[in-house]
């Protein structure tokens, strides 16, 4: 699933942000605006005039071109502080001095770690392969930048190329997202650069010998609303406000279809599953409003299913004239068990006496759609994490998490029973395969962890079992144990651990531990498989992953626990964890590292501030660590979204405080520091380098400080290194980019 909207709930109330995961950037709202939800704007297809210009087909455009629509108001250019960007040039410079200086000394490191990487990278690559899509007979994949098309029947060695990225003049971008229309004559893919936050969409027409038919610059989702039309938003400054629709038939035409104009929004597109309806997904970081785009009748106004209610979040599937909406609206206690032969589902509704709402998935007929219509079909236990969700024409499955523990939930609309299936306990993480066929009796799904591999899973609708895919053998680790622990953070909260560490270790509490944290958008820690993991635990590393209030891995409340005024909780429950782990005999602070990335670098800067005695070393990636300063500059491109996950300081002096008191950069000091190494972009559009460049060169002055001031015998002095990469962007890294790193 695409949608931002399910990504919503998936993500426990978290959609693309700014200082999000780097594999999946979130948007947000902002609860505390003066600004007031301004309606969408609806355009009747058959009467607006309203065109988008797009480059002639067989033109290539750079990744970062936008063409402006017509009636569509340009932000103008914000006018540079001279003095501002002659410090952030000088602050540039010095560090590219410093760590010009300072890598050779990692020489030999960095030649063996890469060598390591790239033997193991080679050993799982061979064996591992992209999605397929299955339209009837036909079989399309991507590998290494082909697009391939195969016979079902005969196997994919005798798959024909039907073009490669290089043929249309994209050598150094990869594709990010594939259509195909429903009668398989056109393919609209989107091309991205990992330079770029911006896609090029470009649509193929299908035959002997495929042709560009057209190209779209700056394009975030696009899907196939009819056999001729196509429907796309558009992006620009990181946000998506408009929905175009473009055909392909005799006369061919593009026009604007719906306009998003409260900023607080961000619009994408899905079709359901028996591609009866294209939705028009509407979402702020709490707030959902979906319009549904009959694809019978795809020249049509979009129609409105429930207009958007502060606080509540939807997604919509389709089956038999029912639409089936998965959502936070309601009370939990509304649930009744549901009783079959084979199982029975029971329900505790003391754990549903809390004051934050689970999600669950209801339903309406299309005909009347409104909330006051809506009826309950099953809701989730609370702590329960929604991982993803597919439906299907008699069931739908839910992938779930508990607890650390991965699960399924099989619907079946035909005997109204619920079949609960737990996954093998290795299992961290879920990657559901493209299902396009609606009528399946298989549902394909992946599992892995960060020291195991992808395995291919299936789940039989007819056999009703769960069923491991045979394929390949590939080396895996069989020494590595997992374990889950449980420390109680400052209000007695318990947080979940989950480490890795290899069998025939002895003595753990002299291993280093290399600490995993994140903690915001509701947004799980990413847990799946990487070399560089396997690596270190066959090299006698202690991996640990601290699940903090703020991320998702709980639901929906963990995350509400651990944002705006909550944000400290997410510190007091890393505090928690790091001590937890020494005390059961795992490492100790002399050869304890901790990891992070982005959002995480709040959490992890605010622990080095308050108790750097944990520690010895941080590693930063493209963190965010100016909270407050960020925060007040509303010119940025997503501060107004990020005010529902760290409040706005602007309007409220108890969240200038508050952000104030935990914001890394103001609370450095002179005291002794870990050493810290930190990899930032110079083109990053989500976390400004002016910020990271300055927390540094404090960070810095902070530790010298205090070196300066003691002269005891062998006193520390952290190395501080940042390595600022001039390619790259803060979403997407290449293999090759990922091993420099």
């Amino acid at each position: 699933m695409c949608c931002t909207g399910l990504r919503n709930l998936l993500q426990g109330l978290s959609v693309s942000a700014k200082y999000s995961s780097k594999h999946n950037p979130p948007q947000t709202g902002c609860p505390f605006s003066k600004i007031g939800p301004k309606k969408p704007h609806i355009l009747r297809c058959s009467k607006s005039t309203c065109t988008h210009r797009t480059a002639p087909p067989g033109s290539i455009l750079p990744c970062r071109f936008f063409s402006c629509k017509e009636g569509t108001k340009v932000p103008s250019k914000r006018k540079q502080n001279t003095s501002i960007d002659l410090l952030h040039k000088s602050l540039l410079k010095s560090e590219q001095k410093n760590w010009n200086n300072i890598s050779p000394t990692y020489k030999a490191m960095t030649k063996r770690i890469k060598e390591k990487l790239e033997e193991l990278h080679n050993i799982y690559t061979l064996n591992s392969r992209s999605p397929r899509m299955r339209f009837g007979e036909n079989v399309y994949f991507e590998e290494n930048g082909c697009i391939f098309l195969a016979k079902a029947d005969d196997g994919e060695g005798n798959a024909k190329i039907l073009f490669s990225v290089e043929d249309l003049g994209f050598s150094d971008a990869f594709i990010q997202r594939i259509r195909i229309s429903p009668d398989q004559r056109y393919m609209a893919i989107s091309l991205k650069s990992e330079n770029s936050e911006e896609a090029t969409c470009i649509i193929m027409k299908l035959g002997n010998l495929p042709v560009v038919e057209k190209v779209i610059p700056s394009v975030f989702s696009f899907e196939w609303a009819a056999n001729d039309v196509l429907y796309y938003t558009t992006q620009k400054n990181l946000k998506c406000q408009n929905v175009f629709m473009t055909t392909f038939s005799y006369q061919k035409f593009t026009k604007l279809v719906y306009t998003e104009q409260d900023a607080r929004f961000f619009v994408d597109l899905y079709c359901t599953k028996d591609r009866h309806f294209l939705t028009i997904n509407s979402n702020s970081k709490t707030t959902s409003e979906v319009w549904l785009v009959d694809c019978r009748h795809p020249f049509e106004s979009p129609a409105l299913v429930q207009a958007r209610t502060t606080g509540v979040i939807y997604h919509i599937e389709h089956r038999k004239e029912q639409l089936y909406i998965l959502t936070t609206y309601g009370e939990p206690a509304e649930y009744k068990a549901i009783l079959t032969d084979n199982y029975i589902h029971r329900i505790n509704l003391d754990a549903y006496c809390s004051s934050y709402r689970n999600s669950k998935l209801m339903k309406a007929p299309v005909a009347s759609s409104g909330k006051e219509n809506w009826q309950l079909v099953h809701a989730l236990e609370r702590k329960t994490k929604l991982v993803d969700f597919e439906m299907f024409s008699d069931d739908c499955i839910m992938f779930l998490k508990n607890a650390g523990q991965l699960y399924l939930n099989v619907i079946s609309f035909i005997s109204h029973s619920v079949q609960s299936i737990k996954l093998p306990t290795w299992a961290c993480e879920f990657e559901l395969e493209s299902h396009p066929e609606h009528s399946t009796s298989t549902c394909y799904f992946q599992l892995s962890s960060p020291v195991h591999p992808p395995k291919r899973f299936a789940y039989s609708f007819k056999e009703n079992n769960l069923i491991e895919q045979a394929v390949q053998e590939v080396p895996i680790i069989t020494n590595c144990h997992t374990t889950r622990l449980l420390a109680k953070s400052k209000d007695e909260t318990l947080v979940p651990i989950t480490v890795f560490h290899n069998k025939n270790s002895k003595e753990l509490h002299r291993r280093p531990l290399l600490v995993h944290v994140y903690g915001a958008y509701g947004i799980d820690l990413n847990m799946s498989f990487k070399e560089e993991k396997l690596m270190l635990i066959e090299e006698g590393w202690i991996l640990a992953y601290c699940h903090v209030r703020g991320g998702g891995e709980q639901g929906l409340s963990w995350h509400r626990d651990g944002c705006q005024h909550n944000k400290l909780k997410g510190l007091h429950d890393l505090r928690a964890c790091i001590r937890l782990l020494h005390q059961v005999g795992f490492s100790q602070p002399k050869h304890t590292a901790l990891a992070a990335a982005s959002a995480g670098g709040v959490l992890a800067g605010a622990l080095c501030n308050t108790d750097p005695a944990l520690i010895r070393a941080m590693v930063l990636q493209a963190p965010f660590v100016d909270v407050l300063n960020t925060m007040m500059k509303t010119h940025l491109p997503l501060t107004i979204e990020e005010q529902e996950e760290w409040g706005n300081p602007l309007e409220d002096e108890k969240y200038m405080k508050y952000i104030k008191s935990y914001c890394p950069y103001q609370n450095i000091k002179p005291q002794c520091y870990p050493s810290v190494f930190i990899t930032a972009y110079e083109n990053d559009e989500r976390v400004p380098l002016t910020g990271i460049l300055q927390y540094v060169q404090k960070l810095r002055k902070a530790a010298l400080d205090h070196a300066s001031r003691t002269s005891k015998k062998g006193n520390w002095i952290p190395n501080i290194i940042l390595d600022v990469q001039a390619n790259g962007s803060h979403c997407d890294s290449s293999w090759e980019h990922s091993l420099n790193e």
